[in-house]
């Protein structure tokens, strides 16, 4: 069963512009790779969500345990953004390994 989609006039010429560029072959073809994006995007925003939650399950554990360092409140802002850019750097990886 093949679905009819009514899109507007500047996407039509964009994908258009794709085909007729040799880029892809139909226009079937660009939307998939639209959808493609679309979704492996959304693989990505959720690993990096899964790793978050792993690492506060990881964080409250410690602190159940007292494995925890007291941070300065003027060095809180530095120590958390660390923290984070390590989470992205772990999810980013999973996705690598998973994909």
């Amino acid at each position: 069963m093949r679905n009819t989609v009514q899109l507007p006039d500047d996407i039509s010429r964009r994908i258009d512009s794709l085909v007729e560029s040799g880029r892809f072959n139909h226009a079937d073809d660009v939307l998939r790779e639209g959808l493609r994006l679309v979704e492996e995007k959304a693989a990505g925003e959720a690993a990096k969500v899964e790793a978050l939650r792993q690492a506060a399950d990881r964080g409250f554990a410690d602190l159940d345990q007292g494995r925890f360092t007291e941070v300065p409140v003027e060095k809180l802002a530095d120590h958390v953004a660390r923290i984070g850019r390590e989470a992205i750097l772990q999810a980013n990886k999973q996705v690598r390994d998973d994909g």
